[in-house]
């Protein structure tokens, strides 16, 4: 029979004897767990040597001596010699030492097990009894896919001192578009504060008890003011919580996540950004429109529609080796192609508007600067969009003999 334990070694004395292929695996990860490691063998690997010579570990250059045992919490035998791997654990044996013997792990006194690891979170697989190690890597590695995917129970029951905030960047709404810490993240919260675009059907998947804040905004409707959003996340955190905060896209572009990120420091409440699949990007490649495209465009000119038109903006708009993404820029398109117009950027230039990108709702129009204002009027254009201004935009770039697939979603 085996018994697990969580055995904390950081700081403590761990002998490995050997020096080949298994004490260099071996090596690297108790060394990640802080011990304090040294070594008894004849000759080193290359592998070995070099952590040995980086971590200045202490190596002594001779055959192994059962008094050199002595003073450790764990020893870890692999010489390649079953008999002097056995009289070692014996030596641990009679001294009351935890023993790993990599040549018979069924007759050590311990065993290394195949982990996997998901923030916190520490899982092992041994086999309980004989020695099974591709068993035990395969259902590590299982095991360790539902971690990374959010689809285990990753929540603490058992209250902690203190909060934290995430700033989890969902993407453009499909939820296997976001980022595998974003989603561990979402399975260990207990409030998540959700904006009203990104994966919203990720907060089916939540805990029947986590707390869901929605504090989406719309056009011209903002139910939750941003001082309000930063004191939620504050209150809760401070409230002993776990704290997501999804926004859509990625929180740095245009999502406020800067100034929460601030309120929460100046609070004194740990705090960390997650980045996501940013709408600049993703949606205008769902439509088939790559940003920048070699021998086309160059460089990218990003433009929140709300704000005034720039001479930033105008320049970007009138070179055509630059592709301008404006967000938030429906209701503002008028003013913009008007600003455009009167700085002589060619009336050609191709437009493209991707509406609800990567959703089944997807739709682009397709235009020119001239025509953009009555192209997105009588196609009833409305947000969530992207305008996306310059060369890459034209409906042929990629595919010249049929039109990209619009809509398409996997």
């Amino acid at each position: 029979m085996t018994t697990m334990l969580g055995i904390s070694l950081a700081g403590r004395d761990v002998l490995m004897i050997g020096g080949g292929a298994v004490t260099a695996r071996r090596l690297r990860r108790l060394l990640e767990d802080g011990a304090r490691v040294r070594i008894v063998a004849p000759q080193l690997s290359a592998e070995v040597r070099e952590l040995v010579d980086a971590r200045a570990l202490e190596w002594m250059p001779r055959t192994v001596r059962a008094d050199d045992v002595e003073g450790a919490w764990l020893v870890h035998t692999a010489t390649g010699d079953p008999r002097v791997d056995a009289r070692i654990a014996e030596a641990c044996e009679q001294r009351r030492i935890l023993c790993v013997n990599a040549s018979d792990g069924a007759h050590g006194t311990a065993r290394l097990a195949a982990e996997a690891r998901s923030g916190d979170v520490v899982v092992g697989v041994v086999s309980d009894t004989g020695v099974d190690p591709r068993r035990a890597a395969r259902l590590r590695d299982t095991i360790g896919a539902l971690l990374r995917e959010g689809r285990l129970p990753l929540r603490r029951r058992r209250a902690g001192a203190a909060g934290r905030v995430d700033l989890v960047g969902g993407g453009p709404g499909p939820t296997d578009l976001m980022t595998v810490r974003g989603r561990r993240l979402l399975a260990e919260a207990d409030v998540v504060v959700a904006d009203r675009l990104g994966p919203t059907d990720v907060l089916a998947e939540l805990d029947a008890d986590v707390e869901v804040i929605d504090v989406g905004k719309r056009p011209n409707h903002h139910p939750v003011p941003q001082h309000e959003i930063n004191a939620l996340l504050v209150a809760h955190a401070r409230a002993g919580k776990r704290v997501v905060r999804l926004k859509g896209g990625d929180p740095f572009v245009y999502g406020r996540g800067g100034e929460e990120v601030a309120a929460c420091l100046a609070a004194g409440i740990p705090v960390e950004v997650v980045p996501g699949l940013t709408s600049v990007v993703s949606v205008p490649q769902a439509a088939g429109i790559p940003i920048t495209h070699r021998g086309t465009a160059a460089s990218v000119h990003i433009v929140n529609g709300q704000a005034e038109v720039s001479a930033s903006t105008l320049a970007a708009l009138a070179d055509e080796t630059v592709t301008t993404v404006v967000l938030m820029g429906v209701a503002a398109l008028p003013r913009l192609v008007h600003a455009a117009q009167t700085a002589g950027v060619p009336a050609d230039r191709p437009v493209a508007i991707v509406e609800n990108g990567h959703t089944p709702h997807q739709r682009t129009t397709r235009t020119t600067l001239a025509s953009a204002i009555a192209d997105a009027k009588a196609a009833g254009v409305h947000n969530p969009a992207v305008i996306v201004v310059g060369e890459v935009a034209r409906a042929d770039l990629l595919m010249p003999d049929r039109a990209w697939a619009e809509g398409a979603t996997r």
